[in-house]
């Protein structure tokens, strides 16, 4: 991941009229300083991404509540160990609903699903027992009082990964962090249909993304721009780089990242393996045998080259 300037950021709880924000206790080198827990509405409140599986996390969630007021909704942005867990606990204390696109590896493409059966790895953070009681198509709707908040699918982080829409705002979940870059590992996260739901967020005209981690984000067309450019340009080092010498995607991340702590190298190595099988799929690299994380890849001329996903 690649950390981006960040504004300057206080620990606030009411980021706008309407919206409250409780922050996790769950920092670290991938969530920055925790997991962002929203309150949306008042009297009857929706929650998005309750968090970690934390007890002072939930007795915080349920503090910030007025004396009359009650958590009607839990929606979850994706299945990962930061996002979901808690959602279920708080279900059980409220009573509300936990809605999602589906469980973690919903929404899967057919060759991430190939590419999963095939003993790819991934699975970093994954919540395996998270399965919301109603599942949200893109574009569903949920209303409560004096708020209507609106499901957008954004694949590519996660295979569920949902962003909401809330009267010109986007919680964006892990899709476009405050602080950083995503982590895309294959099969769980997919760069091609990251890439995809870049472009329909940058094709939206959202005033301000609230996101899972880090500070608001005032100007989403640059930060959306960002990310894309950022990814093209990683994808160019990429082929640079194989054009001096075939390769795998470990190689290739020591060359590419310099500068990055080891402790984070292995997720860098996840995000190249990511943007080679992306590459692979779009004809402009070839693997040099089965697609997995040790797989050598070399470039191709033409779109001579084939993607392999069988041994």
């Amino acid at each position: 991941m690649t950390k981006l300037p960040e504004p300057a950021f206080s620990c606030v709880t009411i980021p706008e009229p309407g919206l409250r924000r409780v922050l996790a206790p769950n920092p670290s080198p991938m969530t920055e300083r925790g997991t962002n827990t929203y309150l949306v509405g008042k009297g009857a409140v929706a929650v998005i991404d309750p968090g970690p599986d934390d007890a002072s996390h939930l007795q915080k969630i349920l503090g910030a509540l007025g004396p009359e007021e009650r958590i009607s909704h839990i929606l979850v942005t994706h299945a990962h160990k930061d996002h979901s867990p808690l959602a279920r606990r708080l279900a059980a204390r409220t009573g509300a609903p936990v809605l999602g696109f589906g469980p973690h590896d919903a929404g899967r493409s057919a060759l991430m699903e190939h590419l999963a059966a095939e003993g790819l790895g991934g699975g970093e953070g994954i919540d395996a027992d998270f399965l919301p009681d109603h599942a949200l198509a893109d574009g569903a709707v949920i209303e409560g009082a004096g708020w209507r908040i609106e499901a957008v699918w954004t694949p590519g982080h996660l295979s569920n990964h949902l962003c909401f829409a809330w009267q010109g705002a986007l919680f964006t979940g892990d899709h476009v962090m405050g602080w950083a870059s995503s982590l895309v590992s294959p099969p769980d996260g997919d760069l091609t249909a990251f890439m995809a739901s870049c472009d329909r967020l940058a094709a939206r005209s959202d005033r301000v993304y609230y996101p899972g981690h880090g500070a608001p984000v005032q100007d989403p067309a640059e930060r959306i721009g960002w990310l894309i450019a950022h990814r093209r340009a990683r994808e160019a080092q990429i082929l640079a780089e194989l054009d001096a010498a075939p390769a795998d995607a470990a190689t290739l991340a020591h060359r590419i990242y310099r500068d990055t702590p080891a402790p984070l190298l292995p997720a860098a190595e996840r995000n190249v393996l990511a943007h080679l099988i992306d590459l692979s799929s779009r004809g402009m690299v070839a693997p040099l045998g089965p697609l997995g994380p040790g797989t050598v890849f070399r470039p191709v001329a033409d779109g001579d080259g084939i993607i392999a996903t069988k041994s």
